[in-house]
């Protein structure tokens, strides 16, 4: 191995040891960690924020990589590596290292002050430290941007840390043509919801049994719980320390029997994506993962595996012996036409494949006015709960199911959501090849995943970010981004389950 190398995979050691940390103490703020920590929590994830930044940005790293660029020694998978090193080196470099820290104890601070708020409906509460969020994006942004000679949106500076190529200019276009086909579908569904009963969800459903069907509907799909566990949280989120520990959670409501089971398999298909990236990757800057296809993968296990009649054909048993009393009468035709049913929700997280976009479409479009115009945090709440009577025809009559609901902005996130759209069409589109190359309904119906996970593993998943969305698409179906499979998909399925 080239001797350059072996000393920049010591500082890739190194960050990943920090970031390990940091990563565990993020876990443990979201699931069991004590309210009285937080202050001094903060303090020292700070602290540890400072020390992961030096090992990232030093002389010794930049000279490493300005070394190795001209090396004719390298193999392809190392060669990937130090790309994505010299990409990440760059969009941190710029950003001074007390303020990278000050950033890092805030986002420490912030996720407790969004749960408190969430829970108590007090928005005021947590519009000063969402502005302090908004500012430390827009200014590392415009860092960004300055290093790099860029002068358009500051908001594609986000959204390229997210997926790149996805500009606002692409992303406009992109939602104007899922607007125009999601929204006669969603008339026809509210037209006709009347075919479709799904009262028996919103029964009574015990926690503790609910739990046992999760673990269950995660080991099905093959999240190997020697290297993952499942937590609750208030919001349901993966987080992996690296492909031999892979976290994640759900969250439990009484009355509504899918809501943890569908962020279960949502949340293990992320699980399963960190899980099978190569060894050689984990613990290297190569180990990102674009939230674009990170999102294909977990949209894919959820709605258009997780919501077929093959899927639920080896498992309504199970389901139906846990909840005897509530489902004895039901059949696997009625269910499966349940879980998909189409009514416009307030939250996001329990939307239905149909309306799911335009939830997304509202936070792009206030994220767009954030960044690019001059919104006013305290004018959020309104602006947001406009867009949901505009696009939804409901409107939030409180802030914690309104613009509180999610956790992205608490943990400085912005620029992620439209990935849960791209990585949506992604899914669709994954799954249309996947029809074509394995026997994928005779397999779903037998309960049989690992022909599913060995091709995405083999052709997808080993990969993680050593290589862009483009390649990774154009290397499995010789095709790039094409969101027209998923409103093909869509189109299909919603006027077939609402033919009169």
């Amino acid at each position: 191995m080239n001797k350059d190398y072996e000393k920049l995979t010591a500082h890739f050691d190194k960050s990943a040891a920090l970031s390990m940390a940091l990563t565990l103490s993020n876990w443990d703020s979201s699931t069991e960690a004590p309210k009285e920590a937080v202050e001094l929590t903060s303090k020292y994830v700070g602290i540890l924020s400072e020390l992961y930044y030096h090992a990232l940005i030093n002389e010794d790293v930049e000279a490493l990589i300005q070394k190795l660029e001209t090396a004719d020694d390298l193999t392809e998978t190392q060669t990937r590596i130090l790309i994505k090193a010299k990409e990440q080196f760059d969009n941190i470099r710029h950003i001074p290292a007390k303020e990278y820290g000050a950033y890092q104890t805030l986002l420490a601070k912030s996720d407790a002050v969004w749960q408190k708020a969430k829970a108590e409906n007090d928005y005021a509460s947590f519009a000063p430290v969402l502005s302090e969020l908004i500012n430390y994006n827009k200014k590392f942004a415009g860092y960004k941007a300055k290093a790099h000679g860029y002068d358009g949106p500051l908001y594609d500076v986000l959204l390229d840390d997210y997926e790149k190529g996805f500009t606002t200019q692409k992303l406009d276009i992109f939602f104007e043509k899922l607007k125009n086909a999601i929204v006669p579908l969603v008339k026809l569904a509210v037209k006709n919801n009347h075919l479709i009963n799904k009262d028996f969800n919103f029964l009574s459903y015990d926690i503790d049994t609910q739990a046992e069907v999760s673990r269950k509907l995660a080991e099905h799909i093959g999240f190997d719980f020697n290297r993952g566990v499942i937590k609750t949280s208030v919001h349901p989120f993966t987080t992996n320390l690296h492909n031999k520990d892979v976290r994640i959670t759900t969250a439990y409501y009484e009355n509504n029997l899918e809501s943890a089971m569908f962020s279960t398999i949502h949340e293990g298909g992320h699980a399963l994506y960190e899980m099978h990236v190569d060894d050689e990757l984990t613990g290297t800057p190569a180990a990102d993962i674009s939230m674009g296809m990170h999102e294909s993968q977990s949209r894919l296990f959820e709605n258009n595996l997780g919501r077929s009649e093959a899927f639920w054909t080896p498992l309504f048993p199970m389901l139906q012996e846990a909840f005897k009393e509530q489902l004895s009468d039901i059949t696997l035709e009625h269910f499966v036409k349940a879980i998909n049913k189409s009514v416009p929700d307030l939250i996001r997280t329990e939307a239905d494949e149909l309306t799911y976009c335009l939830h997304i479409m509202v936070r792009y479009e206030i994220e767009k006015l954030i960044f690019n115009g001059n919104a006013d945090v305290n004018e959020l709440p309104k602006l947001w709960n406009d867009k949901y009577e505009e696009y939804l025809g409901i409107r939030p009559q409180t802030d914690s199911e309104g613009i509180l609901q999610d956790i992205h902005w608490a943990i400085g996130s912005f620029g992620y959501f439209p990935s849960y759209a791209i990585g949506t069409a992604i899914a669709a589109q994954i799954y249309a090849h996947l029809k074509t190359v394995m026997p994928l309904e005779d397999d779903l119906r037998a309960g049989n995943f690992a022909p599913i996970n060995d091709y995405l593993k083999e052709h997808l998943h080993r990969f993680a970010g050593s290589k862009t969305t483009k390649e990774l698409l154009e290397g499995l179906m010789g095709e790039d981004f094409n969101p027209d499979y998923y409103i093909n998909y869509l189109t299909e399925k919603y006027t077939k389950l609402y033919q009169e």
